[in-house]
């Protein structure tokens, strides 16, 4: 397991144009990205097409594009691998569905994040993106908070970290996040 100074004197060389850190970096990180991405993926339908190892491929892609990062740390980059991937499957929802003119949406199971003891409960992917578009009109740091923890899978300490706000903020912040989420998503609840 690299440590975190180790990824994080990487991404401080790849801000700074050195393209070897890049191919350097990526074995490091690889496991945390998959593990993230079947994370994510665990909550969509079970018949998804995309695999994790797919997923991180693509967020390969995507970061490979991302020349002017200024990258801060390890956690930094983890909330913002989780952020592309989340894109990327809003993007595969949106050309599934465009494609099916309103066949089955992909679904994605809030449970985990919204912490509610009841039986699964279900949302469409699209309906989640745009609850957190909603939100992040309402409130950006709440929606980057959302991305962090639930996307990303990181603390409240790390979160915290990354946003230079007390762990207090962030759990305060992330309670409030979740409540409204599950009100715009479950309006009849």
């Amino acid at each position: 397991m690299p440590s975190a100074a180790d990824v994080t004197e990487l991404l401080l060389r790849w801000s700074r144009g050195e393209a070897d850190a890049l191919d350097r970096l990526l074995p490091l990180v690889y496991d945390e990205c998959r593990r993230i991405a079947a994370a994510q993926l665990h909550r969509e339908r079970p018949e998804h097409t995309l695999s994790p190892t797919a997923l991180v491929h693509e967020l390969y892609l995507r970061l490979v594009d991302q020349r002017r990062a200024t990258w801060k740390n390890r956690a930094h980059f983890f909330g913002v691998a989780a952020q592309l991937m989340r894109r990327i499957l809003v993007d595969h929802a949106r050309r599934r569905h465009a494609t099916k003119r309103g066949g089955s949406r992909v679904l994605v199971t809030l449970d985990a994040a919204l912490e509610t003891p009841d039986d699964a409960r279900v949302a469409d992917m699209l309906a989640l993106d745009e609850a957190l578009a909603r939100l992040a009109a309402r409130d950006a740091d709440q929606e980057r908070i959302v991305e962090l923890r639930f996307f990303a899978g990181l603390t409240v300490e790390e979160t915290a970290h990354v946003l230079g706000r007390s762990p207090r903020t962030v759990k305060r912040e992330w309670q409030l996040a979740k409540a409204w989420l599950f009100r715009e998503l479950h309006p009849d609840r």
